[in-house]
C-alpha cells in the first residue's frame, strides 16, 4: 500500500482586475477590491494564521494575480481603502441605533459593526496596510505555498494570435512575483484555467513548474492519463499539469449541489445598500452616492424564491460545520475508492476562486478552517501543496492537455461571444503593433523608452479577460466597454506618437500617473 493514502491539494486563485481612478474622489468599482479585502482576504489571512497558531497541519496553495498585487500595494488605495472601511463603521453604528428594537436585526448590526471595527485594526494595526507581508509571512510558514499568474489575467488561448502577447503576459506575471515576493514562482495560474496545445513551452521557458488545468484538459489529452485527473501530466515541455477534480468542484461549486446554496446561509443580493431609501446610504457609500453593496446583508437565502427570512449567525456556522465534515468523509470515500481501483494514492487537484470564500460565500471561510482542521484529525487522507506534490512524486506520464477552460461548456465562450468578439481583432492588431516597435526601438532611453512602455501597459490591460468577461454577462458592460476602448485608444496614441517621433511629454505623464502598475516593465519581451 503507499505511504499516503490519498491527498487533496486546496488551490485558492486571487484575483481582480486593475481598477483605480485617481481622478476622480471615490469611484465605485474601486469597491469590488475594498469588498474583496474585507470579506475574503482578511477572513483567510485569519483562518491560516489561527491554523498555525494552533499547530493545525494544513497546506494550501494560493494564487495572488499581479493586477491584484499591484492594488494592494499602492498607497492611493490603501488610502482609499482606509476610508471605506471608515464609512462602513459609521454606516454599521447608525444601523446599530436603528435596529436597536429589533430582535432579528439588532444583533446583525452589532455584528456588522464589530467586524468592520476588526478588520480596521487588523488592516491598519497589525499588517500596517500591507497584505502582501501577510501573505509572504504565511508562506514562510511552509503551510501556504504562493504560485503567480498572467499580467492582467489575459485569457492567453484567445491572445495566442500573437506569441509575444502571450510571452509577455507569462513573463511579466514571473517578474512581478519576484518583484513582490524575492523569490520566483513555481506555480502559474493559468487565467480561468485556460489552456492550449504549445502554452507549455512558453511557461516552461519562463521557468514555470507546474499549472492547472479543467478536468477535461487531462481527460482529452493526446494520450489517455492513466490515472485520470488523480495524477498530473507533464507537458511535452516538463511543465506538471493539474487537472480539477470534478467531484470535488461539483460539491463546492455547484448552484444545485453545492454547499453555497444552502438555505441557511447568507443571502449574498440581500443587501441594505438597495433595500435603505438612498438618502440614507449616501454619506456612507463611494460613486456619488450611488446604491451599491454594503457588505451589510440582514437575510439569509432561504429558498429559490424572492422571500426572504432573517439571518441565523448560529445556524449559518452550525451548517457550515456540518458541510465540512460532510466533504472530509466525502473525499476520504472517494479516496478510498480511487485507491482501490488504481492500486496507488490518488491526489484530488481542487482549485477555487479566493473570493468565494467569503465575498459570495459569507460561511465559507468558516468552512475552509473545519474542513483544514478535521482534514488533520483523520488519516484518510491528507492536504498538500503543488510543489510538495512534485517534489514526493517526481515521474509522471507525459502527454499534451487538450485545449480547454473552466469556463462555460468548458472552452472560451463566455470570452469570445457574439457580445465580446469585437475585442479581438483590436487586441490582435495592437499586438502586432506592439512587436513592430519594440524590435525598431529596441534600445530606446529616455522619453521613447517611457513611452513604449506604457504602450504596454495600456495593451496588457485591455487583454485583460475580466472585460470581456463582464460585457458577456452583461453586468456592468458599459464600465467594461470603457474601459477596453480606453486602454486600445492610449496604446493608439503612444503607438502613433512613438512612430512619429514626437511625444506629447505631459500627456505621457497624465497616463503614466493613471495606469502605474509594473514600474519595472521591459517591452523588449516582445522582440
Amino acid at each position: 500500500m503507499p505511504a499516503d493514502p490519498g491527498l487533496l491539494a486546496l488551490v485558492l486563485q486571487a484575483h481582480l482586475p486593475w481598477v483605480r481612478h485617481p481622478e476622480l474622489e471615490s469611484f465605485l468599482e474601486e469597491d469590488w477590491l475594498f469588498e474583496a479585502i474585507t470579506e475574503t482576504y482578511l477572513p483567510l489571512l485569519d483562518v491560516f494564521e489561527r491554523l498555525a497558531d494552533d499547530g493545525i497541519r494544513h497546506r494550501v496553495t494560493i494564487s495572488l494575480s499581479p493586477p491584484l498585487l499591484n492594488m494592494l500595494a499602492d498607497p492611493l488605495l490603501q488610502t482609499r481603502y482606509e476610508r471605506y472601511l471608515e464609512q462602513r463603521i459609521g454606516l454599521a453604528d447608525r444601523e446599530v441605533v436603528r435596529t436597536r428594537h429589533d430582535p432579528a436585526f439588532a444583533p446583525l448590526a452589532r455584528h456588522y459593526l464589530t467586524s468592520f471595527r476588526r478588520a480596521h485594526e487588523t488592516y491598519v494595526g497589525r499588517y500596517r496596510r500591507s497584505l502582501i507581508a501577510a501573505f509572504a509571512a504565511l508562506a514562510g510558514s511552509g503551510n501556504v505555498r504562493l504560485m503567480t499568474s498572467a499580467a492582467t489575467h489575459g485569457c492567453l488561448p484567445l491572445l495566442a494570435v500573437n506569441e509575444q502577447a502571450v510571452r509577455m503576459q507569462v513573463t511579466l506575471g514571473m517578474h512581478e512575483f519576484r518583484r513582490f515576493f524575492g523569490r520566483s514562482a513555481t506555480g502559474f495560474w493559468l487565467p480561468e484555467c485556460a489552456y492550449y496545445a504549445g502554452l507549455d513551452r512558453i511557461l516552461a521557458d519562463a521557468g514555470v513548474r507546474y499549472c492547472c488545468v479543467d478536468t477535461h484538459a487531462i481527460e482529452l489529452a493526446s494520450s489517455p492519463p492513466v490515472y485520470g485527473v488523480h495524477a498530473p501530466l507533464f507537458c511535452p515541455s516538463g511543465v506538471a499539469a493539474f487537472g480539477r477534480d470534478a467531484e470535488c468542484a461539483r460539491q463546492v461549486w455547484s448552484s444545485v449541489e453545492g454547499y453555497p446554496g444552502d438555505f441557511d446561509y447568507r443571502e449574498f443580493y440581500r443587501d441594505i445598500g438597495f433595500d435603505l431609501p438612498l438618502d440614507e446610504l449616501r454619506p456612507f457609500v463611494s460613486g456619488a452616492g450611488a446604491r451599491t453593496f454594503t457588505g451589510i446583508k440582514y437575510y439569509r437565502v432561504t429558498g429559490p424564491g424572492d422571500h426572504k427570512e432573517p439571518y441565523n449567525p448560529d445556524w449559518a456556522r452550525a451548517k457550515a460545520e456540518l458541510h465540512a465534515a460532510h466533504f472530509v468523509e466525502s473525499r476520504a470515500r472517494q479516496v478510498a475508492r480511487l485507491r482501490d481501483a488504481s492500486g496507488r494514492a490518488p491526489l484530488l487537484t481542487a482549485p477555487f476562486d479566493a473570493e468565494l470564500f467569503g465575498h459570495w460565500w459569507y460561511e465559507g471561510p468558516t468552512w475552509l478552517d473545519s474542513v483544514c482542521r478535521r482534514v488533520a484529525a483523520q488519516d484518510a487522507f491528507r492536504l498538500t501543496t503543488l510543489d510538495e506534490y512534485l517534489d514526493a512524486h517526481p515521474t509522471h506520464q507525459v502527454a499534451e492537455p487538450n485545449t480547454s477552460s473552466w469556463g462555460f461548456k468548458g472552452y472560451h465562450e463566455i470570452w469570445l461571444s457574439d457580445a465580446n468578439d469585437w475585442i479581438y481583432g483590436h487586441l490582435h492588431h495592437a499586438a502586432d503593433r506592439m512587436v513592430a516597435l519594440t524590435r525598431r526601438h529596441r534600445h530606446a532611453r529616455g522619453l521613447v523608452k517611457r513611452a513604449l512602455d506604457q504602450a504596454a501597459r495600456e495593451l496588457l490591460l485591455a487583454q485583460a479577460s475580466d472585460w470581456a468577461f463582464i460585457i458577456a454577462r452583461g453586468t456592468v458592460v458599459d464600465y467594461a466597454v470603457r474601459r477596453t476602448t480606453e486602454h486600445l485608444e492610449r496604446f493608439g496614441q503612444l503607438a502613433a506618437e512613438i512612430e512619429r517621433g514626437a511625444i506629447d511629454e505631459v500627456r505621457l505623464t497624465a497616463v503614466e500617473a493613471a495606469d502605474n502598475l509594473f514600474p519595472t516593465i521591459d517591452p523588449t519581451c516582445y522582440a
